[in-house]
């Protein structure tokens, strides 16, 4: 298989992933609904770094440690399911506050929700998820072509992913700032952080239970 067939090949599988609602979905979703612009690009970055670093390492033969170690994989399921319980029961627990408002008549970007915040978020969301470090050492190196460098080749396909990510993350972005008016309203900011916050928690529920 050539690098360029094995690039459209794996561009076509994993935007069929891309596109598939998840965790992910809910988290960009929510958080550029409620106005914080800077905190949802953090999150959609974070999460992308994370599927660049599984990438880099499975194409290093690191993350193989994942299917050869029980009690590795494990420790990082029972890690990510009580993040993500934590992070939605947060969710459940807020409260819509007055924030200011910008120019646009939009609440402002407040520091909880600035870029890092987002980005260290849509980190440990992504790198938590022991399944995305099982796809990609089940998957990604089936699209290697043989003779080709094996970890240049890797990082290269994990690039379509991340690019795959950040196109449909814009879509997420710009749909969610689009029911801001919407959202401006405290009742409909709590109904938005509930219905993510039991999203998260079952994904976390769903992470510990799971096999």
């Amino acid at each position: 298989m050539e690098m360029t067939t094995a690039l459209w090949s794996f561009a076509l599988v994993v935007g069929l992933l891309t596109l598939t609602p998840g965790l992910d979905t809910a988290l960009i979703l929510r958080t550029s609904a409620l106005g914080h612009r800077r905190q949802a690009w953090g999150v959609v970055l974070g999460i992308q770094t994370g599927t660049l670093l599984w990438g880099a390492l499975t194409s290093a033969g690191v993350t193989a440690l994942l299917t050869a170690s029980q009690l590795g994989y494990e420790i990082l399921r029972w890690a990510g399911a009580a993040y993500l319980v934590w992070m939605g029961v947060g969710m459940l627990r807020s409260r819509a506050h007055p924030e200011p408002e910008d120019g646009d008549g939009a609440p402002a970007d407040t520091p909880a929700g600035g870029f890092v915040p987002g980005w260290r978020r849509g980190l440990l969301t992504n790198l938590l998820n022991p399944k995305v470090g099982v796809f990609y050492v089940a998957v990604l190196p089936q699209f290697i072509p043989a003779g080709a460098p094996h970890f240049a080749a890797g990082v290269a396909l994990t690039c379509v992913h991340v690019v795959e990510g950040l196109l449909w993350s814009t879509v997420l972005v710009g749909f969610a700032q689009a029911l801001r008016g919407w959202l401006r309203r405290p009742a409909a900011r709590r109904a938005m952080d509930r219905v993510t916050g039991l999203a998260v928690v079952g994904f976390g529920v769903k992470l510990a239970v799971s096999d």
